[in-house]
């Protein structure tokens, strides 16, 4: 049975620059790097909360597939306003915070590749609320 998300995994073009969004902007703390046998990071893998982790690797060690449907990496935070300010005070461009159909706060923005990503705080009436353990 699956027990949760385990890491979603990035191909990024800059692996320093996706590094430091991840960790010094969304504040992820870092878990272990991917190094060849020459010592080179290639890959790093960030904590995103629980046991969920968030995968980068450079560009030119992983190819996407062609047909890939990614759409975003949705992020659950526990209070989306103060998460909002304090990304904008660390240069973050955060979208304005806003209800969602399913009665969810959310707010969005993007890491240096394009990638969007979705900040999701749950109400109780959130659709999703029924579901969480």
């Amino acid at each position: 049975m699956v027990a949760g998300v385990a890491h979603v995994c990035f191909q990024v073009r800059d692996l320093e620059a996706s590094l430091a969004f991840y960790r010094d902007r969304l504040g992820l703390k870092p878990a272990f790097d991917f190094t060849d046998d020459q010592g080179r990071r290639y890959g790093v893998y960030l904590c995103a909360g629980s046991r969920s982790f968030i995968e980068l690797f450079a560009a030119d060690v992983i190819q996407a597939s062609p047909n890939q449907s990614y759409q975003h990496l949705c992020l659950e935070v526990d209070d989306i306003e103060q998460t909002a300010r304090e990304l904008r005070g660390r240069g973050v461009d955060v979208s304005a915070v806003a209800m969602g159909t399913d009665h969810t706060w959310q707010a969005w923005l993007s890491d240096p590749d394009g990638n969007r990503i979705e900040l999701h705080q749950y109400t109780p009436e959130s659709w999703q609320t029924p579901s969480l353990r």
